[in-house]
């Protein structure tokens, strides 16, 4: 496990590189997330509509997203500049929310600057909020305990220095029958 001096490394680590270092997706350091295979169309078109202020700062690997969650709540760990959350967000429709929570102040700006011209495209305004926090302190971020259907995460728990407490807090927060 990490120690609490190995934590603020990473943290910081994480935070300069996402929310400095990066302007865009063109600008990442590695080519090491790739997906399997494109999106279901239906996430493809749903992409289509989301802020490009949004998309140009993605750097997730692939799509975690399911298909069926209509009325749904929808967690996602990590959530950057939001791109996986307005996705969700359509898909969960007017019924549905999504949460993201992230820790770079910068990727966040981005991700909230942009619901009111997704709530443009979509015709409605979505029950969509990001919070600032840890993904290892979920509860202290304002994520109630059974208050969640699906988690979602793109390749943010692997940067997580304490990563049984970010399965603990999931857990946690998962509604009875809700899936990660």
């Amino acid at each position: 496990m990490a120690t609490l001096g190995d934590s603020s490394t990473v943290y910081s680590s994480v935070k300069d590189y996402y929310g400095k270092v990066l302007a865009s997706s063109k600008d990442l350091k590695t080519s090491a997330c790739t997906a399997a295979s494109a999106p279901h169309p239906l996430i493809l078109d749903i992409i289509k509509r989301i802020p490009h202020a949004v998309t140009d700062k993605f750097y997730g690997c692939g799509n975690p997203i399911p298909l069926g969650i209509q009325g749904r709540s929808v967690l996602d760990l990590g959530s950057g500049s939001g791109r996986d959350c307005y996705v969700a967000a359509s898909l969960v429709g007017p019924q549905g929310s999504v949460v993201g929570v992230d820790m770079t102040d910068e990727q966040l700006q981005t991700a909230r600057e942009s619901i009111a011209a997704y709530s443009q495209a979509l015709g409605y305004t979505p029950n969509l909020k990001f919070l600032t926090g840890y993904i290892e302190s979920l509860a202290e971020t304002g994520v109630a305990k059974e208050s969640i259907d699906v988690c979602i995460s793109n390749c943010v728990i692997n940067l997580s220095p304490d990563k049984p407490r970010v399965l603990k807090g999931v857990y946690e927060s998962l509604r009875s029958g809700g899936e990660m």
